[in-house]
């Protein structure tokens, strides 16, 4: 486990003692509600300058996330010449002729650190699903990130060489010996030889790819005979069992937003949702397909233990980096103003401090097998 994990590990166990029962305000929803006619029931962003914000608790949960900030500041990486936009760095264009949402510097490489950890809670710390032999050669990481998962595929198989690749140079230089980390941009063709992998896994890559399928082929024709393709996604959609996460709510609109920012540019931002990732790998010839689904809280609101500590970890992401994850795509793309992205997310955080609110997200995975 890295140093970060147990940094973040010990701050965040420290938290549970600090996360108060949120006062029950009034609908976060509202009658008024401008709508972008093209958005799948997307509110526009002026809809937030509106609203009068609830009631903070300042004596509870309201300096949960302001310890989390504090506790990420000291975080530094080496950044080379990537886009900027509204004080936020991009990959280069040099490395990814498209545009991709999630910003490459060191706020959200943090936040996509801690989210990692949550994936792992939520796995029990099972690297992979899919049955692999412990004698494989061959395996790669596609849109590696800051590079954890790669790390510590590579140590559980110091047999296997390992490559991670992504769009930009922010991996680790200190890696084990059998892993090494490209760049290189996965929409391309691929460049890795037929028949090669014994393995090769995809993570969080939502809003990357405009065809499953088109990438899968890929995977297909780079797997071995009898090699695993694996997917790890998860839906934007944040949803609830009882109700409490209400119609045009801050977080029911998170994932609207990022649907309606997707069709605008032709990305899949809802991989993990119906039955596409299955559907997808089937077409591109895998075989053996298994699907397996996991509710992850997106706050410590769960009575379970393992649960609430993997939404604490969840709602550490959120509030770490609200405006890093959502800049590019309501933004950019859905033309929102700083101003209102900036209230907008001051919304959903004051509603992920709240208790009563059961919002979660649904990982998948996808696993098949190419035929022998």
């Amino acid at each position: 486990m890295s140093g970060l994990f147990i940094a973040s590990y010990l701050l965040l166990q420290t938290l549970f003692s600090m996360f108060l029962a949120y006062p029950e305000n009034a609908s976060l929803s509202n009658m008024s509600n401008p709508v972008d006619e093209a958005s799948s029931g997307a509110l526009l962003g002026a809809h937030w300058l509106q609203q009068e914000l609830p009631a903070d608790d300042t004596d509870g949960d309201s300096t949960l996330g302001d310890e989390i900030e504090s506790s990420t500041a000291s975080l530094s990486s080496s950044i080379l010449n990537y886009r900027n936009i509204n004080g936020r760095t991009y990959h280069s264009h040099a490395a990814m002729d498209e545009e991709y949402w999630a910003p490459n510097d060191p706020k959200h490489l943090e936040a996509l650190d801690i989210f990692y950890h949550a994936i792992d809670m939520t796995l029990e710390g099972k690297l992979h699903q899919a049955p692999l032999s412990q004698n494989i050669e061959h395996a790669v990481d596609i849109g590696t990130g800051s590079g954890l998962w790669a790390i510590d595929f590579a140590d559980q198989y110091p047999n296997c060489t390992v490559i991670g690749t992504d769009i930009s140079p922010v991996q680790p230089s200190w890696v084990p010996p059998n892993l090494l980390f490209e760049i290189d941009d996965a929409t391309k063709e691929w460049t890795f030889r037929d028949d090669h992998f014994d393995y090769i896994h995809m993570q969080l890559l939502n809003g990357a790819f405009n065809s499953l399928t088109h990438i899968y082929s890929q995977a297909l024709r780079c797997c071995k005979p009898g090699g695993w393709f694996e997917h790890v996604d998860i839906s934007v959609m944040v949803v609830s069992d009882d109700g409490s996460v209400e119609e045009n709510s801050p977080l029911d609109q998170y994932g609207k937003m990022f649907e309606a920012a997707g069709k605008r540019v032709n990305r899949m931002s809802r991989s993990a949702d119906f039955t596409t990732m299955e559907d997808a790998m089937k077409e591109a010839g895998f075989q053996n397909i298994t699907v397996k689904k996991f509710k992850m809280p997106v706050s410590p609101w769960h009575s379970d233990q393992r649960m609430k500590e993997i939404g604490l970890y969840a709602y550490a992401t959120m509030t770490t980096d609200v405006e890093g994850i959502i800049q590019f795509m309501f933004g950019t793309i859905m033309g929102w103003s700083q101003q209102e992205i900036a209230v907008y997310a001051e919304f959903l955080r004051r509603q992920l401090r709240r208790k009563d609110v059961h919002g979660y997200y649904t990982l998948k995975v996808v696993y098949g097998q190419k035929p022998q």
